[in-house]
């Protein structure tokens, strides 16, 4: 998590759990944007990823009251958030019921030509990427989902990551191994970044994506800070499993999360638990 380094975190957290709210408010704007990026990877609609990221950043500030340094607090606030997220309702696109199976076959589906007379068309293409791998993942069920995140993603060392998901460093590994292993499979099938004989392009995916709802050409859900000309030449260096699902913007919380944070910290009627 980004904002201050551990120990200063670690500092803050130890005096917001005192009832400093100042310090609170540094801890909770230092964690925010990776606890989105969590629910994001985890829900694959912002919307989702939003309300998921108020409730576990409330969850984290009234549970700091707790933390006893057991782990670096960035480590605790990830557990806090995954424990939450794990939880957490169906997201709209989970719903959907995703598997690989079922998923490669809507990849065969409604492929077409691009359009290069698009102004627009690199960006779209972008959204689409963006858009699929996180569709990829949500073909996993959430406790591997989280592993993969965790291990491959965000590159947490396996004995971090296994405090945040609760489980052994041995079994974390299976986990985050049998994730790998599934997403490899089918990347190796199914993505044309990745194999170039696989017949699905993001280029080829633009016109269907946008007739199912998945791409909003006047509202990008995921590409919408990406600078249009380098996104097919930033497409081009994709060729492995761990560079096509690292390769997203760094995603901010939306305005909407920091001031509903904010104004519960300026009421003053949360309580801390000890």
């Amino acid at each position: 998590m980004s904002g201050v380094d551990d120990a200063e975190l670690g500092r803050l957290a130890f005096a917001a759990g005192k009832g400093d709210s100042a310090a609170l408010e540094r801890v909770i704007s230092s964690v925010r944007d990776d606890v989105y990026r969590l629910a994001l990877r985890m829900l694959w609609h912002p919307d989702d990823a939003e309300d998921a990221t108020q409730e576990a950043l409330i969850r984290i500030m009234t549970r700091i009251g707790s933390y006893r340094g057991e782990a670096a607090f960035r480590t605790w606030g990830y557990r806090v958030a995954a424990n939450h997220i794990l939880n957490w309702r169906e997201s709209r696109v989970e719903r959907e019921n995703l598997n690989f199976r079922r998923y490669g076959e809507q990849l065969r589906e409604g492929l077409t030509d691009p359009d290069a007379t698009r102004p627009d068309a690199n960006l779209l293409a972008e959204e689409v990427k963006l858009g699929c791998t996180l569709g990829m993942l949500l073909c996993l069920d959430r406790d591997h989902r989280l592993a993969y995140v965790l291990s491959d993603v965000f590159d947490i060392p396996g004995a971090e990551a296994a405090f945040i998901c609760d489980v052994t460093p041995a079994a974390f590994r299976k986990r985050a191994s049998r994730a790998r292993t599934q997403l490899r499979e089918f990347v190796d099938v199914r993505c044309g970044l990745v194999n170039q004989s696989a017949v699905c392009r993001c280029d080829r995916r633009v016109t269907v994506a946008i007739r199912n709802g998945r791409v909003q050409p006047d509202d990008l859900y995921f590409a919408r800070d990406v600078d249009p000309g380098s996104a097919v030449g930033e497409m081009e260096k994709l060729h492995d499993l761990a560079s096509l699902m690292r390769n997203h913007p760094d995603y901010t919380a939306p305005q909407a999360v920091n001031e509903a944070v904010r104004a519960v910290i300026d009421s003053g009627q949360y309580k801390i638990l000890r």
